[in-house]
């Protein structure tokens, strides 16, 4: 059975038993996560936890190199920011989160709100009360940067792609920002079907578009190999030496390749660690760093595609 012919219930209840038990129940009684009830559960964290920092391409470069805020797209600017955008994914993703934040759980639940439970648990820090209230006030803090990101990063991934229609004709221009908005309205209100049936229904969906983005930037690498060297953290260094203040403005504009990260550790409880990592390192972070480094090579060819050099990489009909 795949994912596909897997009811919400039945995912719903896979990942259950998964935060229960920290492993499915085989048959037999033997506690082990099989290969097809992972492959499933990989499936629905594609969907689901990593469908956010997967649309991160359609604005993260492009911003870099915005005016007035950007760098002009030299080789040197360009091979600097990929660099930073690698080993901002690698450092923030790969090792921070994958290795350790995920360590770091409530009964296999994560996030902010299930770490403050354990703060009521402790003994220790019940009569603490001073310790307490500091605990509770920076995870409500951390609570509320969650709300935030969780309202402005939908806004900005459904207008990024909306925004792509311009690049074929500028016809679409007056109904982007109508036609944002709408899509947003669905989104929100097929989430009442829960993370089970929305790991069903965008699983496949966003599997594809991983594949698609992969596909549109390994031509431009294979025609520039010479943007492999970006790898080297060097470049970044060089970069924020060369640029200096204004080197950390632009790093604001990096982080964006990272937005929505935080999903790893709030969705753990629902697909469990093996499944997120599974689908981070199967499909996720190498599709992510072919487009990266296919815009990057892109634009050392045409600099004029900074403009949006997403897009700019699939060839016109």
């Amino acid at each position: 059975m795949t994912l596909l012919d897997a009811s919400p219930t039945a995912l719903g209840a896979m990942a259950a038993q998964l935060r229960a038990t920290g492993e499915p129940t085989a048959q037999g009684g033997a506690r082990h996560l099989r290969k097809g009830d992972l492959t499933k559960l990989a499936l629905g964290a594609v969907g689901v936890v990593y469908g956010d920092i997967g649309t991160s391409p359609l604005y993260a470069v492009k911003e870099c190199f915005a005016q007035p805020h950007g760098v002009a797209p030299t080789p040197d600017n360009i091979y600097g920011i990929l660099s930073l955008i690698l080993w901002s994914i690698t450092v923030v993703v790969s090792v921070k989160y994958l290795l350790f934040v995920m360590r770091a759980d409530n009964a296999g639940e994560g996030g902010v709100v299930a770490l403050m439970s354990l703060i009521g648990s402790s003994e220790r820090a019940a009569t603490a009360h001073r310790r307490t209230l500091i605990l509770v006030t920076l995870g409500l803090f951390g609570a509320s940067l969650l709300s935030g990101e969780g309202v402005i990063t939908p806004a900005i991934s459904v207008l990024s792609a909306v925004e792509g229609l311009g690049v074929a004709t500028t016809a679409f221009a007056p109904v982007v920002v109508p036609l944002t908005c709408g899509i947003l309205v669905a989104l929100f209100l097929i989430q009442r079907r829960g993370t089970a049936g929305l790991g069903l229904l965008f699983g496949p969906l966003t599997l594809c578009w991983f594949a698609a983005i992969a596909a549109a930037g390994l031509p431009e690498i294979v025609r520039h190999p010479a943007i492999l060297g970006a790898a080297n953290p060097l470049h970044a260094l060089r970069f924020m030496r060369t640029h200096g203040r204004h080197g950390f403005l632009v790093l604001g504009s990096v982080v964006l390749c990272i937005t929505g990260c935080e999903a790893l550790y709030a969705d753990m409880g629902h697909f469990g660690r093996r499944a997120i990592r599974l689908a981070w390192y199967a499909c996720v972070f190498p599709a992510l760093l072919i487009n990266y480094f296919g815009q990057g090579a892109l634009l050392l060819e045409r600099p004029a595609a900074a403009a949006n050099p997403f897009f700019s990489m699939v060839p016109a009909a």
